[in-house]
């Protein structure tokens, strides 16, 4: 039954467009037609979760069902949850307003660490026990999938089930799967018990976890020998035949990718060795420009949307951009919509890319060099130079451009103090192209901006066995960078350390530190990526509760032979790849792009095709 909701409630709540629904294309249904419900929770504010353009798929793909209905749930605001708390609302969907707890499934996407005690909360606020193992047949399945669930260890007390690899494909098997349990109405972990031979499918009770007296990891099985001892992720063969939607809900209010999103291909050939999205979404599959334009000219047709972002890892190595923008350009130019090319290398931005961008508008810059020296971004495999930056930077000052963002990375292995200079030399050059140019040619309003994240090392990653920084040696690190920036031009801002501490310990944590979630959210925490809501001091109080050290997890550096958490995942690419790698990084070594000439990876089985293989 709907939830009713007063008017002075939403009059009370910053952004009330947030939790109103009835947006342009979101989809109802008649409810006596339905036989499966799919709640579909974003654990992020509606903005965050409304750009996301996994939810804008699979929320039309499962909605192609006239047996389904999925609807949209993102975690309200604070403003909002008090209210809702305080008169006794539970966590409602947008489309039909219906408490969250009478869905079949309740489908988290887990996009980053920081989010995990929103989980919590939004379990709690929806009624639903929050522990797996307290719920019973009548509560909904809860469920998750995203690149965080390649080590779904610390969240494997709170879900059900994880769906890992690519959604559009697993997602309709387990549908079926459970219309079939249902009709039977056999009990709840018969349901678990049947999906767990899905391929892609990881139901954590089935697995258990044994500990070494130092702490590492003995062991993690089955519990069975019927469950598979390695869960391997799905992946799309062919992304031209993959769904993706031809018409988008279009929002009430502001969101941060307020556009639409043209996804051109999946995975990265260029193996930059922190890069956890290049090596889980491997290999590269690309749809056609044919396709592209097709799906373009229907999503604009359908949104009225004034842009189109042309997304994926690394845009400019798609193979078909020239003729791809080309012909967006013919379609759209007329319309007044603009094309945005994120995700531009540093060592492929050109003149005649530059002018089809801002063709229509303007739109900002960024590069990604992440580190200030040849030698640092050698070692991460980053394969760009200072010639590439300065050449790129100085191309688009000459086209009008006077904004540049560049974004770096410090923590690095290997790093040195000249590696974290070099990030500010690096930015004065840039400058210097700005300047190089006679004034009267150039846009006025320089403006350089450098951000700086700390090294998070990230499972099915050359560095997974590498420590992070402890939070001291980031901040001298931030303040040494901060002091060596000295022109006006150039602004520089940093991620807090204190989070990225906290990142790194979800990143690789065990089964164990999800005790430390729990504790956590008791104690307050949600909201942690947003920094006025984050509760530095209740996080360690949590750990110490819990008598777990986060140094274990963050700082330390582990051995090739040590057991980790997300040994029993197959993200398609070997260990043995990830170890050549990791040494080949000690030594400064590159590896070439993997379109050019195959790294032995792994990754090519997964679609049927050999690679050379370098074991």
């Amino acid at each position: 039954m709907a939830i009713a909701i007063r008017d002075d409630i939403f009059q009370s709540v910053e952004k009330p467009a947030r939790y109103t629904g009835g947006e342009w294309n979101s989809i109802s249904k008649e409810l006596d037609k339905i036989i499966i419900r799919f709640a579909f929770c974003f654990p992020d504010v509606y903005e965050i979760g409304m750009s996301h353009l996994g939810m804008k798929i699979l929320y039309h793909l499962l909605n192609e069902r006239p047996d389904i209905w999925c609807e949209r749930v993102f975690a309200p605001w604070v403003d909002m949850e008090a209210r809702m708390r305080q008169n006794n609302i539970p966590l409602f969907a947008l489309e039909s307003r219906d408490p969250v707890k009478d869905f079949d499934f309740v489908g988290f996407t887990l996009q980053y660490e920081m989010s995990y005690t929103n989980i919590i909360n939004m379990l709690d606020l929806a009624g639903i026990p929050i522990k797996s193992s307290d719920r019973t047949g009548e509560q909904p399945f809860v469920c998750a999938g995203g690149p965080c669930a390649f080590n779904p260890e610390p969240l494997a007390d709170f879900v059900d089930f994880f769906m890992l690899g690519e959604g559009e494909d697993i997602i309709i098997e387990v549908m079926d799967a459970y219309k079939v349990w249902k009709s039977e109405g056999a009990p709840r972990e018969a349901f678990l018990d049947r999906i767990a031979g899905i391929e892609g499918i990881y139901v954590p009770a089935f697995y258990e976890t044994g500990y070494n007296p130092d702490g590492t990891i003995a062991y993690t099985k089955p519990v069975k020998s019927k469950y598979p001892e390695k869960i391997r992720k799905r992946i799309i063969k062919d992304l031209d035949s993959a769904y993706f939607p031809e018409k988008i809900i279009v929002p009430f209010t502001g969101i941060v990718h307020d556009r639409v999103m043209l996804e051109l291909f999946r995975g990265c050939s260029h193996g930059c060795r922190f890069c956890q999205a290049g090596i889980i979404y491997r290999p590269v599959r690309e749809r056609s420009p044919g396709r592209l334009l097709e799906m373009a000219k229907k999503l604009e047709a359908a949104t009225g949307y004034e842009e189109i972002s042309l997304t994926s890892l690394s845009t400019s190595d798609y193979s078909g951009l020239s003729q791809l923008t080309d012909g967006l350009i013919k379609e759209m130019e007329s319309k007044r919509v603009n094309l945005a090319l994120p995700s531009l290398r540093v060592d492929s931005f050109s003149l005649e890319l530059m002018e089809k961008a801002q063709k229509v508008r303007k739109s900002g810059l960024t590069f990604a060099p992440e580190a200030g020296t040849q030698r640092l971004r050698d070692i991460i495999n980053k394969g760009v130079t200072e010639e590439n930056l300065v050449s790129s930077v100085t191309t688009a000052f000459k086209g009008g451009w006077s904004g540049v963002k560049l974004y770096f990375m410090l923590g690095l292995p290997a790093e040195t103090n000249e590696d974290i200079e070099g990030i500010a030399l690096l930015a004065n050059k840039v400058v210097d192209a700005y300047m190089s140019i006679p004034r009267e040619k150039r846009a006025r309003g320089l403006e350089v901006s450098v951000s700086a994240s700390s090294f998070v090392p990230k499972p099915f990653t050359p560095f997974q066995w590498e420590a992070q920084d402890i939070i001291k040696v980031l901040r001298e690190k931030q303040y040494f960078l901060k002091n060596k920036i000295k022109s006006r031009f150039i602004s520089f801002n940093w991620h807090e350390s204190e989070v990225s501490l906290l990142e790194a310990v979800f990143s690789r944590g065990d089964r164990r530190t999800g005790s430390v979630l729990l504790k956590a959210w008791e104690k307050g925490c949600k909201f942690d990526g947003w920094g006025e809501h984050f509760k530095f001091d209740a996080w360690m109080s949590a750990f110490a509760e819990c008598n777990i050290d986060p140094a274990f997890y963050a700082n330390r550096k582990r051995s090739y032979d040590e057991i980790l958490p997300w040994d029993h995942i197959d993200a398609g690419v070997t260990k043995k790849f990830l170890i050549r790698e990791n040494e080949k990084a000690q030594k400064g070594e590159l590896t070439k792009d993997c379109r050019l000439n195959c790294s032995g990876c792994g990754a090519l089985t997964l679609v049927g095709r050999g690679g050379i293989c370098l074991e």
